[in-house]
């Protein structure tokens, strides 16, 4: 009599559980990460350490204003009163912050290239090799890109065709000479030196990221995306990215990074700014794919308001250490804030990431979707902070977390902070923990499927939240999809 495929026999059970070196898990763990060469290029860095003098000389090379200096020593002294938070109880690697040189420059202007012939070949053909062109005439259709190689921007392609339509693209350090009044008017509005060690560190050493204002009721014709890499050693990537979508605006914004493999770790302490303006929409796409000597340490949040909508599409992959919690205030009624997120983490990974949503009016929604993979010895964890404020009439919070754990040496948890404040708000959670079942193995190996190629259809099964996401760059849905 012939066995029901999705039935299994004691003792088939037993022998496909006795195979524990699946194929498709150790090939990730001996896999080579393929974006960790280095560019041979000469390099302005200046001396390791930090002090107010350092921070002048920073200010001194990106010829900044008064009042932004005023601003990097503000924060630097309220740094110095703060310590090194303890709350996520990690194992966060020592970080001598006397060590870090805090700002390299690989362009050969100060003020960065005007022209293609003024950026050094060697950065174009990195770029390149990245799948980042950086010539226009070569760069995928629809798409700007802003690169940034560790403190500065390198080119910034069509800023001129989108300024036909009111829209600003530029690096942060150029918006500070051509647009300080925006500059002054948002940056630190919505995440400010106080709130965080890393925000005051970041606030005080900050080097490049990117601008960008889309004007009212303007439909930004093409994705807007920036690409971050780290080529020095022993330096610090102080990443500062400022969105402003005003009244009825909308845009969709890509951000990638990788980094060299060095012997010794590298930092990256990042602040992201969005704001989001009445009935605007603003879609934040990121893929971090950092070399495994980077200890990420990010803080990403937007502000939404009256019936805008923020979506934080959110690819965690790389680095050491990744402590990452996109946040949305939601300031004024209708307003919306999505997550949808992946987080995978090899040997020697700790991926500690999740979401914030602060519902602070009547009539917001929030929605989160994660999705995690532990595997290779490595530790996935989900945190998140869902607040219902007592005037948040009739807001509804929705959460998904998911881990899938694909070996007996990897680990997860997951560690929510929802409350609420207001009787007629709704919060809904649900989280789930599992390994790859033996049975749904079974069944696709008795159609034909090798056990590798069945643990890859049910984890792609898994993401598929994720990656059913647009990813309209190369170098995105390559990044993401790599490890699969």
């Amino acid at each position: 009599m012939q066995q029901e495929p999705n039935k299994m026999k004691p003792n088939q059970k037993d022998e496909l559980e006795k195979k524990t070196d699946n194929e498709f898990v150790r090939k990730f763990a001996e896999e080579k990460y393929k974006y960790g060469f280095t560019t041979e290029v000469h390099t302005d860095i200046i001396e390791r350490g930090l002090n107010e003098d350092v921070i002048r000389l920073i200010s001194s090379k990106k010829d900044e204003p008064e009042w932004l200096l005023e601003f990097r020593l503000k924060a630097y002294r309220h740094w110095l009163t703060l310590e090194m938070p303890t709350w996520a109880h990690l194992r966060i690697p020592e970080i001598d912050y006397q060590a870090i040189s805090y700002y390299a420059d690989p362009t050969k202007k100060k003020e960065g290239p005007k022209s293609m012939e003024e950026v050094d070949p060697e950065l174009i053909k990195t770029f390149n090799k990245l799948g980042i062109p950086l010539e226009e005439q070569m760069a995928l259709s629809g798409m700007a890109v802003d690169a940034v190689m560790d403190s500065v921007s390198v080119k910034t392609t069509f800023k001129e065709t989108l300024m036909e339509k009111g829209i600003i693209f530029c690096s942060f350090s150029e918006a500070v000479r051509e647009h300080p009044d925006l500059v002054k008017k948002y940056m630190g509005s919505v995440v400010g030196y106080r709130d965080n060690f890393f925000a005051a560190l970041n606030s005080a050493v900050f080097s490049d990221g990117s601008f960008v204002y889309i004007p009212k009721g303007v439909r930004c014709p093409m994705e807007l995306s920036t690409y971050f890499r780290i080529n020095a050693r022993n330096t610090g990537q102080f990443e500062r990215t400022l969105i402003i979508v005003d009244e009825g605006a909308d845009v969709h914004y890509v951000e990638g990074c990788t980094a060299p493999v060095y012997s010794k770790d590298s930092l990256h302490a990042a602040i992201v700014e969005i704001f989001v303006h009445r009935n605007a929409r603003c879609r934040y796409s990121t893929v971090q794919n950092w070399s495994d000597n980077i200890i990420n340490l990010v803080t990403k949040r937007a502000k939404v308001m009256g019936n805008g909508a923020m979506e934080w599409i959110d690819g965690n992959i790389g680095s050491r250490l990744n402590m990452k919690y996109p946040a949305c205030i939601l300031a004024e009624e209708g307003a919306k804030g999505t997550m949808v997120s992946i987080a995978v983490a090899g040997r020697g990974q700790i991926q500690d990431a999740g979401a914030k949503m602060i519902h602070l009016v009547p009539r917001t929604t929030s929605n989160i979707i994660s999705k995690s993979v532990a595997r290779c010895g490595g530790e996935t964890n989900y945190r998140d902070i869902i607040y219902h404020a007592p005037g948040a009439d009739h807001a509804r919070s929705k959460i998904e977390c998911d881990t899938l754990i694909l070996d007996r040496e990897s680990r997860s948890d997951t560690i929510p902070i929802n409350r609420s404040k207001n009787r007629s708000s709704q919060i809904e959670h649900e989280a789930t923990v599992s390994n790859v079942s033996e049975e749904q193995l079974f069944y696709l190996m008795s159609r034909g499927l090798s056990r590798e190629q069945a643990t890859e259809m049910i984890v792609m099964g898994f993401l598929e939240p994720f990656t059913r996401c647009r990813w309209s760059m190369r170098w995105s849905s390559t990044s993401c999809s790599s490890w699969i």
